[in-house]
C-alpha cells in the first residue's frame, strides 16, 4: 500500500488501477514512477511540484522581473538587497506577480514592482522566496499521462521486453531507443521551461 509522500505526477493506487499491476510489485511500481517523474523534471529543466523558492535577482531599473519557477502559487517575502548582512523588505504592497498568484497558467511569471519602491543606491539585488508548482493532485492531464506512459515504459524495459528496442539496421543488431519515447517527449512540449 502507498504510505508517505512519493514523488510521482501520478499517484501509485492509479498507476497499478491503470496497468493492473498487483501489489507484490509495489517497490517497483514505486521505483519506476519515481524514475518518471525525475526524468521528465530533467527534461522540462524545471521542478513541477509546489516548492518553496528563493531567488536573488539582479536589479538593474527594470521594473518587471522574471522568475525560475512556474506557476507561481505565492510570494512569501521580497527584499532590497546590497550585502548578505544589509537587506531590506519591501512592503508587499509595492509588488505582484504577472500573472497573479494562484493562477495554475503554465507560463513564466514575473515580479512587477512599484514605481514607489526607492533603490537608495546602487548596485542593488532582490531576493525573492515564492511557493512554485503543482499541488499534490492538481497536476495537468496531459502530465500525469506523460508520467503514466514514461513509468510504464520503463518497467516494460527492466523487464527485458522489447519496449524501446529498434529494428536491426545495417548492423544486424538491435539498439536501444532514446531515454524518452517519442510519444511522451509530444505530452512534455508545452511544459519545458520557457527561456525568457
Amino acid at each position: 500500500m502507498e504510505k508517505g509522500y512519493l514523488h510521482s505526477l501520478i499517484p501509485l493506487a492509479d498507476y497499478k488501477t491503470i496497468l493492473g499491476i498487483d501489489d507484490r510489485d509495489d517497490a517497483f511500481s514505486q521505483y519506476c514512477l519515481v524514475t518518471a517523474t525525475h526524468s521528465i523534471e530533467q527534461y522540462c529543466r524545471r521542478r513541477l511540484f509546489r516548492k518553496k523558492h528563493v531567488e536573488i535577482l539582479g536589479f538593474s531599473g527594470n521594473l518587471i522581473i522574471p522568475l525560475k519557477e512556474y506557476p507561481v502559487r505565492r510570494i512569501l517575502e521580497m527584499y532590497r538587497l546590497w550585502t548578505w548582512e544589509d537587506q531590506e523588505l519591501i512592503d508587499p504592497e509595492l509588488y505582484r506577480s504577472i500573472p497573479d498568484c494562484g493562477v495554475s497558467e503554465d507560463i513564466p511569471f514575473c515580479i512587477e514592482l512599484s514605481p514607489r519602491v526607492k533603490i537608495r543606491r546602487q548596485p542593488v539585488s532582490i531576493k525573492v522566496q515564492y511557493a512554485a508548482g503543482y499541488r499534490t493532485g492538481e497536476v495537468p492531464a496531459d502530465l500525469a499521462t506523460a508520467c503514466l506512459e514514461l513509468a510504464a515504459w520503463n518497467m516494460a524495459r527492466f523487464r527485458g521486453k522489447k519496449i524501446g528496442v529498434v529494428g536491426s539496421g545495417k548492423t544486424g543488431g538491435e539498439q536501444l531507443e532514446a531515454s524518452m519515447p517519442e510519444n511522451v517527449r509530444g505530452l512534455l512540449e508545452s511544459y519545458q521551461r520557457k527561456m525568457i
